[in-house]
């Protein structure tokens, strides 16, 4: 196993930790910043999910730059994409910072376009990420870190930087769903 799917399995191990942190009422205490109380369980959590945010960029670069690319990483770095932003947004829901339609429509979206590319690879097609869906990643990591982070710094000024990113993030993702089957609708037509 090659460096970049080294790093794309450790993103997808993070992503139980990740919950422990954020679900598992450890009493590490808490840190009031400005009026916000983050329990610092929490911010361990959301160091967590930092860190495997940036690993998704690591091992795509690492992959394209050394010529690295290989069929398992192509399959197995979406799907921890999908299962680390599914987990960060149930959490959130949980904890009422994210409405479940939100959350619904994000997930919803991710399925189906794991669904339209099975359905493309069964033909021997690989569909390609696009620009769209890449701003669509970028806007919901940006969304769940912020709002893992409690929204600060922005809370201390009461900018709801946080919500505008989520908001951003449904936007974007809608936007290159359709995008994406607009594009690809040929795979589905000519499906047997």
């Amino acid at each position: 196993m090659n460096l970049p799917n080294r790093i794309t399995v450790a993103r997808v191990l993070l992503i139980p930790l990740f919950l422990i942190f954020m679900l598992v009422p450890f009493s590490f205490g808490a840190v009031n910043i400005g009026g916000t109380i983050f329990p610092v369980s929490h911010m361990i959590g959301a160091f967590i999910f930092i860190i495997a945010a940036l690993t998704d960029w690591i091992d795509g670069h690492l992959a394209r730059k050394y010529q690295l690319v290989t069929n398992f990483g192509k399959f197995l770095d979406p799907l921890a994409d999908k299962l680390l932003v599914s987990a960060a947004l149930l959490v959130l829901v949980e904890f009422g910072a994210v409405p479940s339609w939100m959350a619904v429509v994000i997930i919803s979206r991710e399925f189906a376009v794991t669904g339209l590319r099975l359905i493309a690879a069964g033909d021997g097609t690989v569909l390609a990420a696009s620009q769209l869906g890449k701003l669509k990643t970028w806007t919901q990591m940006l969304a769940i870190i912020t709002l893992l982070l409690y929204n600060l710094p922005f809370s201390l000024w009461s900018f709801p930087f946080a919500d505008i990113a989520l908001w951003a993030a449904v936007f974007f993702t809608v936007l290159s769903g359709w995008d994406y089957f607009v594009k690809n609708k040929q795979v589905i037509l000519s499906s047997k």
